[in-house]
């Protein structure tokens, strides 16, 4: 049986949909995936051993792009997507540019009902719709859309994200001592710890023996971050790397600390001790998930979760979340020890 998984975005979305296939695999041998996902992302469904074939989209850089090149591309693409006949095409994204693509495949398509898509009307485009329960966690919506549209019960057991066959690869720019990755940077300005803060838990983590390794993504997060390391001993802004080098970072660091972001999920898929902070969002719908993951969530303020990019509270005004800026950096210090087991604190041993 063959079934397209039509999921483009983000890097967090695509982790939190890889437990669902791994559920699907067990529940149902033979089955063979493909996945359409932007190419920023395209390495993520490339990890779990159930996917065949990526079909990678460039949206956003068509949209960035002169026309005619866009075009062009665009004409290649939904021929490669439209190559295969499929026994299912499955929505995992339910937001209108996912379900444009499921419309242009080749297959009976499946996706939740209009009550339960995310972006209305994107269940027009399904032949077969399904009640998904909104107010859950994002892994278990996608666990039950599979196992509804492919007919197997839902397992009752942890996720399963399908990553511990892989041997990763440790970067040749990994330090030889003990080191963290953290991971300062988010795709809102309100999902930003402030720098102090950040610079604060730094400096506890090379008193307590470890090398810091900061991650970043665009131009401006990488201003940021070198910002945030300036002057800073056993700090080092990593340079640009690809998603799997990362992943095989996190694996042979001793853990990683992140705002709500994809790498967050990533650690905390690959089974690494991961502490995530949250204070605009709700960890209880998206938080990072995995057998040594740990939610660091700011209290005090009725307005949480307000789900909004610029903070208004108070008298205040702009891109500082103060939920999260109440968050100290002796609480998320304890809570990665209580994880990591005494996170490690080597020069104490």
């Amino acid at each position: 049986m063959n079934v397209l998984i039509v999921k483009l975005t983000s890097m967090g979305d695509l982790v939190q949909a890889l437990p669902a296939l791994t559920d699907a695999s067990g529940a149902r041998p033979g089955l063979a995936f493909d996945w359409v996902v932007d190419e920023a992302f395209a390495e993520v469904p490339s990890w779990h051993p159930a996917v065949n074939r990526v079909i990678k989209t460039a949206h956003r850089r068509w949209r960035k792009g002169v026309a005619k090149f866009a075009i062009g591309e665009l004409g290649a693409f939904v021929s490669d997507l439209r190559q295969r006949r499929y026994d299912a095409v499955i929505d995992a994204q339910t937001n209108l540019k996912s379900s444009l693509v499921t419309r242009l495949a080749r297959g009976p398509r499946h996706g939740p009902d209009r009550a339960s898509v995310r972006e209305w009307p994107a269940h027009w485009a399904y032949q077969h719709h399904y009640t998904i329960e909104r107010n859950r966690l994002a892994i278990d919506r996608w666990r039950q859309l599979f196992a509804a549209v492919l007919g197997y019960p839902q397992p009752d057991t942890a996720p399963d994200f399908g990553l511990n066959g892989i041997s990763w690869r440790k970067p040749e720019v990994a330090p030889a001592e003990p080191y963290l990755v953290f991971v300062p940077n988010a795709s809102w300005d309100n999902k930003y710890w402030t720098e102090s803060h950040w610079r604060d838990l730094v400096a506890r983590a090379v008193t307590d023996g470890y090398q810091v390794l900061l991650t970043w993504g665009s131009d401006k997060e990488r201003m940021r971050t070198e910002s945030l390391a300036k002057g800073l001993n056993g700090a080092t802004v990593l340079p640009r790397m690809n998603l799997t080098d990362i992943a095989g970072m996190m694996v042979h660091s001793g853990g990683t600390i992140a705002m709500d972001t994809g790498l967050a999920h990533v650690s905390a898929a690959l089974g690494v001790p991961t502490v995530t902070l949250y204070g605009p969002t709700d960890p209880a719908l998206i938080g990072a998930t995995g057998a040594r993951s740990s939610h660091v969530v700011a209290s005090g303020f009725a307005c949480m979760p307000c789900y909004r990019r610029e903070c208004n509270y108070g008298d205040y005004r702009g891109p500082q979340a103060q939920c999260l800026k109440a968050i100290t950096p002796e609480r998320v210090w304890h809570s990665f020890g209580s994880l990591s087991g005494s996170a490690r604190l080597i020069n104490k041993d």
